[in-house]
């Protein structure tokens, strides 16, 4: 059997002194993948510099966007993409190290027993966070907590954000309306997914805060994740 056409795909906003490593460490970890970088019009020249990258590195390509429209609204787009070019695997992750390029074999791998594969924080019983505050550490479990007590989500680390699609899953989830267009983006296809039976598994990975550049995270965006999730756990109750 073949190997599985696979995609990785990563969303940027002002990632420049991230995207040359980035790119070097993904291609290397998974020479069998193509990556996608989906640039929403960065001041910082993020956008260019990838397409200079990608003069050189034919598996490498570039999405423009015109502005930056949030995490969901990017990853929408790059998956539309994966699955008009005809991918089997869609890998999720984001562009400054904080998921490890060195657990992409893992993830792929772990799709050929699931449907949607999770790289988890805090699943098996052990938290794997790395230079992070106490106070954001118990925030992003505490998150995690309340997604699973509205929604039943069955999932350790509804969360996060490193994640590896089947086809057939993203097919699924995308056919169905996708309201979040920050963070939450990444509950939503978790718990679609899960709604309309999908084999998910989780992963451990060890996370680590970013070196360079900053955080995205905004408190309109974790408003729109707090009211998401009510709106999954009253939609199916």
């Amino acid at each position: 059997m073949s190997a599985p056409r696979t995609l990785v795909v990563s969303p940027t906003y002002n990632e420049r002194d991230n995207l040359a490593p980035f790119v070097s460490a993904v291609l290397a970890a998974l020479p069998q993948a193509d990556l996608l970088i989906v640039d929403d019009a960065s001041p910082d020249g993020t956008g260019a510099l990838a397409d200079a990258l990608a003069l050189r590195e034919p598996r490498l390509r570039v999405l423009h966007r015109r502005a930056k429209a949030g995490l969901g609204r990017a990853y929408l787009a790059g998956f539309r993409l994966a699955l008009a070019a005809g991918y089997d695997r869609v890998i999720q992750m984001d562009a400054d190290f904080s998921h490890d390029p060195k657990d992409l074999p893992r993830l792929l791998a772990a799709s050929e027993g699931a449907d949607l594969v999770l790289g988890s924080r805090y699943s098996a019983g052990g938290v794997r966070v790395l230079n992070w505050p106490l106070r954001r550490l118990f925030l992003s479990y505490g998150a995690g907590l309340y997604v699973r007590l509205l929604t039943r989500l069955p999932v350790m680390d509804p969360t996060g954000g490193y994640k590896c699609f089947r086809r057939a899953v993203l097919q699924a989830v995308l056919d169905g309306p996708i309201a979040a267009e920050g963070y939450a983006f990444q509950i939503e296809t978790t718990y679609h997914a899960w709604r309309k039976g999908f084999r998910i598994v989780e992963l451990p990975i060890v996370f680590a805060d970013r070196a360079a550049g900053v955080s995205k995270m905004s408190l309109a965006i974790a408003w729109e994740a707090i009211f998401l999730v009510l709106r999954l756990a009253f939609r199916h109750r």
